[in-house]
């Protein structure tokens, strides 16, 4: 397992920008899709968006198309998450993840099955 560190969270006003890094380290050359979920209190942690291995695939949350971007850069071993227009239910901590990208990913890349590493997560406040 990787061990996944993110960072980029904070406090923004309703509308503004946040870009979420998350950067692994410790692991071998494997295919890795990688994904954000989040978790808001008092609720179960949900899916955000994901990213296949070469990144020519993402896939988001109803809630995230059209306003977040997942992107990854392989020679520096970090996935990011670029959040525009944000709101205050995007309020909560932010976890990123990744795992093997086999053919289960994509049909459960929603669900947290498919993941087996996770960071610490990033808390993300938009205050209206």
């Amino acid at each position: 397992q990787a061990q996944l560190a993110e960072s980029g969270g904070g406090l923004v006003q309703v509308g503004g920008a946040l870009r979420l890094t998350c950067t692994a380290s410790g692991r071998g050359f494997r295919r890795y899709a990688s994904g954000w979920f989040r978790q808001a209190p008092g609720k179960e942690r949900e899916f955000v968006s994901a990213i296949t291995w070469n990144g020519l695939r993402q896939f988001y949350s109803d809630s995230a198309k059209g306003r977040f971007t997942i992107s990854r850069d392989n020679a520096k071993n970090t996935v990011y998450l670029q959040m525009n227009n944000l709101k205050p239910e995007d309020t909560a901590v932010y976890y990123c993840t990744e795992g093997l990208e086999t053919s289960d990913f994509y049909a459960y890349y929603r669900r947290e099955g498919p993941y087996d590493s996770w960071g610490q997560g990033t808390q993300v406040t938009v205050s209206s």
